[in-house]
Order: C-alpha cells, then sequence, then structure tokens
C-alpha cells in the first residue's frame, strides 16, 4: 500500500512539474530534456529534475530523407484535399514486396486484380468521383499559383461543406473549385485575383464570381472585402522592388484610406497606381504597363488612379 501511494505522489509530482515547467529549487523556466540520460534538468541551477524520463521519439536513426521513409512505419498524416482523407490503402504499381525483393511472375496475376479492385473500391459512389475530380483540380490550380498549404486545405474544406450541402449540382466542377479557390485565398489572407484565378482556371471571370457568390451566401463565409495593401508584397516581388518602395506604397494607400478615397474603387487598381507613384518618387522607376501586367488591370486604370492620388495627396510626379 505504502509503495502505491508512494508512486501515485511521484506521478502527482511529475505530472505538476510537466505543467508548470518550473525549477522547484530556482524557479527557472529553462528546462531541458536530456534523453541520452533520460533527464530532466535545469539549465541554470543544474538540478535534476526528474529521472527516466519517456523518450517518445523513434527507437530508429536517419541520417537523410530516403532513409526516414523506408524506416518509418506510419503513413502520411491525414489531409482533406485527398477525396478519402489519406487513410486508404495503396498498392504500389512496383512489382517488389517489403523488403525491396522481386515478386515472382505467377503472382503477378493476383496482384494485378487485387490493384484493379482497391482502385474500383477507394472511389465507391459518384459523391466521392467528384471530390476526387475537383480536389486534383485544386490541387493543380493551387500549385500553379504557389499557394500555400493551408489555402489548400481551407479550399477543400469548404468544397467538402458545399458537397454535404448540395451546392454543386447543376455546375461545372472546375468552376464550383475556382471559386471555392478564390474563397479560400480570401479567408487565409493571401488574396489572388479574379484574373489569376480565372487563367489557370481557364474560365471566365463572371462564371467564377457567380458561383463565388452563391457559395459565400449559402455557406455565410464572413470574408472581409480585400484591402490594396494585401497586394503591395506580392507585386514588389514580382517587379523586383525595393523595400524602400513597399513602405512607401503603403504610407501612400494608408494616406489615401484616410481622406477617403479608397470607397468604391478596385484594390489591385488602388494598389498598382500608389506602386507606380512609389517607384518614380523612390527612383526606382516602372512603366505603366510593367505595373498593368503583373496587377492584372489596365493601363487606363493605373493612370485614372494615380492621377486622382496625386491630386488629392498632392505628390509631385516628375514625369
Amino acid at each position: 500500500m505504502k509503495n502505491e501511494k508512494e508512486k501515485k505522489k511521484q506521478n502527482k509530482n511529475k505530472q505538476t512539474i510537466e505543467e508548470t515547467m518550473n525549477c522547484p529549487s530556482c524557479g527557472s523556466t529553462h528546462l531541458t530534456k536530456d534523453y541520452s540520460r533520460a533527464e530532466l534538468v535545469c539549465e541554470k541551477c543544474g538540478l535534476v529534475i526528474d529521472a527516466e524520463i519517456i523518450d517518445h521519439g523513434p527507437e530508429w536513426r536517419a541520417f537523410d530523407s530516403e532513409q526516414r521513409e523506408k524506416r518509418a512505419r506510419t503513413g502520411a498524416p491525414m489531409t482533406y484535399t485527398i477525396h478519402d482523407k489519406g487513410l486508404s490503402t495503396m498498392i504500389s504499381w512496383t512489382n517488389r514486396d517489403a523488403y525491396g525483393k522481386s515478386i515472382p511472375t505467377r503472382n503477378r496475376a493476383q496482384l494485378y486484380r487485387l490493384r484493379k479492385w482497391q482502385t474500383r473500391t477507394r472511389i465507391s459512389d459518384g459523391t466521392e468521383r467528384n471530390l476526387a475530380l475537383a480536389l486534383s483540380a485544386l490541387d493543380r490550380m493551387s500549385s500553379t499559383l504557389g499557394l500555400p498549404r493551408s489555402v489548400r486545405e481551407t479550399a477543400a474544406m469548404i468544397y467538402r461543406k458545399a458537397v454535404r450541402r448540395k451546392l454543386i449540382r447543376g455546375r461545372s466542377i472546375e468552376g464550383v473549385s475556382a471559386a471555392v479557390l478564390y474563397a479560400a485565398c480570401r479567408q487565409c489572407n493571401v488574396p489572388r485575383t479574379l484574373e489569376e484565378i480565372s487563367s489557370v482556371a481557364q474560365m471566365k471571370k463572371k462564371e467564377i464570381g457567380r458561383n463565388y457568390r452563391n457559395i459565400s451566401r449559402k455557406l455565410e463565409l464572413k470574408l472581409l472585402p480585400t484591402s490594396p495593401q494585401d497586394y503591395i508584397s506580392r507585386f514588389c516581388s514580382q517587379l523586383s522592388l525595393s523595400s524602400d518602395v513597399q513602405a512607401k506604397t503603403i504610407e501612400i494607400l494608408k494616406k489615401a484610406a484616410s481622406n477617403e478615397l479608397t470607397s468604391g474603387r478596385g484594390p489591385t487598381g488602388l494598389a498598382a497606381a500608389a506602386l507606380y507613384i512609389a517607384s518614380v518618387l523612390c527612383g526606382e522607376r516602372r512603366t505603366q504597363r510593367e505595373v498593368a501586367e503583373i496587377a492584372g488591370v489596365t493601363e487606363v486604370t493605373i493612370r485614372n488612379r494615380y492621377k486622382e492620388l496625386a491630386k488629392k495627396l498632392d505628390i509631385d510626379i516628375v514625369t
């Protein structure tokens, strides 16, 4: 009984130490886990707080990515960008077993049948077939635009919600996928213009916009309108402009917002005009055509916007 009580007391002490993560001697929070000695040590006073700690990492070592993939006994993590969330079994098309040995010829016909039935069972009904096509289209468009993983996961989640609410019926998979990707970009604060999405999806902006409005209304997506500042860093990097130009552009846009010059105007046009003004003022001039091609607007739009900004904000531009 005493031994059990002592063990319980030790476990409670361990839990309190792990929760607070403070040294009981000096109160320092800088604690180090020395897995070679299985000890929890305070860096400040050197007190061994806990002994025989458990190493939750793998028992094997890997010195490169190839060894890590070979020795790992678990698969890839769950992801919403695959129609079955990446949880189904995959039978490789290489005719080799787990040890790397070639499979005998007499067993290859059986393995071929297993592969065929595995492929059929992964996509069992129309909903899964729809998801498989849509998510592959989302992955292709995201890769072309260079979007991060978070945007892809968000887009896949929105599309799955739309499928559950039966908002895909009567609409093309590509159109809804492009609309969902546009919504995910706005939700994750990684803005992309409709022109960029339409060029990648090879569809008209009108159809993508119609699908986007329908999905955002039916799913009640609370998306804030994009601001011109969101596009500046990307436009500057594509035009090879310095950080001084970027800071000057943001300063111009803040002044324009305080003077109420941004309402009712497209954010990309304002961003392009402010960027053109800043490039001239900082001595890194870019032509209106170069800025227009990057921003996806016309030269006339940039000309009109920069004249408005220069006049209202009293900016002298030497042409």
